[in-house]
């Protein structure tokens, strides 16, 4: 079995429930956040939406350094979320139909101003650094849906507002 056969229904199951808890993020709160240390509501569902883009720099490069010039996009809209979470889907989705095997396990790195910070397999980073971090954001993200009131869609199993 190819690894892209392997890949695709989780990632294609990951991309359709991030994209319920994003339809649900609402324009009028997006300054929001439960903690002067959290992130606003904005922030947070940008981050879920970029997420999906970092598929195409895990296994099309051989790592990145996150430099102290990094400035965090804050879209401004449910729509602008939406619209930019479906262009990295697409994007990473090509990039997983077209990555040959043997590329899943190559090394890729993480540097932070020039220190590493980890090397891994790319596969070993795409579940970890990409998929499994977009699931921790998604589920800080229901959690900002819960508070503001807004039904939380079902996302591994029912939520109290979609029980069935």
């Amino acid at each position: 079995m190819a690894m892209k056969d392997a890949l695709l229904p989780e990632f294609d199951h990951e991309m359709a429930v991030t994209r319920k808890v994003l339809s649900r993020v609402p324009d009028d709160r997006l300054g929001w956040k439960p903690h002067p240390k959290s992130m606003t509501f904005g922030r947070l569902a940008t981050h879920v939406a970029e997420i999906p883009g970092w598929v195409k720099e895990t296994l099309t490069s051989d790592g990145i350094d996150m430099g102290a010039d990094y400035q965090p996009t804050v879209l401004a809209s449910r729509a602008e979320l939406l619209a930019k979470f479906e262009k990295m889907v697409a994007v990473a989705r090509s990039v997983i139909e077209s990555t040959p095997d043997a590329q899943y396990f190559t090394p890729w790195t993480l540097k932070a101003g020039g220190h590493e910070v980890f090397t891994m397999p790319k596969a070993a980073v795409y579940r970890s650094f990409v998929l499994s971090h977009l699931v921790h954001h998604r589920a800080q993200l229901s959690v900002y849906l819960r508070l503001n009131d807004i039904p939380v869609p079902s996302i591994y199993g029912p939520s109290a507002d979609e029980p069935s």
